[in-house]
């Protein structure tokens, strides 16, 4: 047993096993087809249950699978089958929770593919290399916000923590010149 919990990959399936936002983080699944053959099983495997309302775990090929779903969307989080659910849940909600933060609690397919930049920024500050950096949904929006936020974009139409950013950059700046 690995002394740091890792996750083997994340999943943001569509209402019918497709693709939205996946991230793999072990060689577990060598090809694409693999991984595809992946997400197609563990979706099958799990679409007739009541994960609405909380999270579910199951074990499925050797792996524990923690997901939930909400409107037309499946969250999934991946880890061995010696992980902690606990912690994998915890990834899954900081996950989840992150997402309805950045997209203003308009969690449905539409709103995610035409935000799919800061999906995939979430996932990045998450995990990364399968070693879980963080789960605190609020410091996981703040991050993805600060990374994405458009400098030019008044002052007036950006959060207190993109205000901050803006300020400290043009802080910054003013004192290098």
């Amino acid at each position: 047993m690995e002394l740091c919990p890792s996750i083997k990959n994340i999943l943001l399936l569509d209402s019918e096993g497709k693709r939205i936002a996946v991230k793999y983080y072990s060689d577990d699944w060598p090809t694409n087809s693999a991984k595809e053959a992946f997400e197609k099983a563990v979706f099958t495997k799990t679409q007739k249950t009541n994960a609405r309302t909380e999270a579910e775990i199951t074990m499925f090929e050797n792996y524990i699978v923690v997901y939930k779903f909400v409107q037309d969307l499946h969250f999934f989080v991946t880890g061995g089958e010696n992980e902690n659910e606990i912690i994998l849940a915890t990834v899954l909600h900081g996950f989840f929770d992150a997402v309805g933060l950045l997209l203003r609690g308009t969690v449905d397919k539409k709103e995610v593919l035409e935000n799919l930049d800061l999906i995939l920024l979430c996932l990045d500050e998450i995990v990364d290399g399968g070693i879980i950096l963080e789960t605190d949904a609020n410091v996981i929006a703040g991050k993805v916000a600060s990374h994405s936020m458009d400098a030019g974009a008044p002052l007036s139409e950006q959060t207190i923590t993109q205000a901050l950013a803006t300020a400290r950059e043009h802080l910054t700046r003013s004192l290098l010149k």
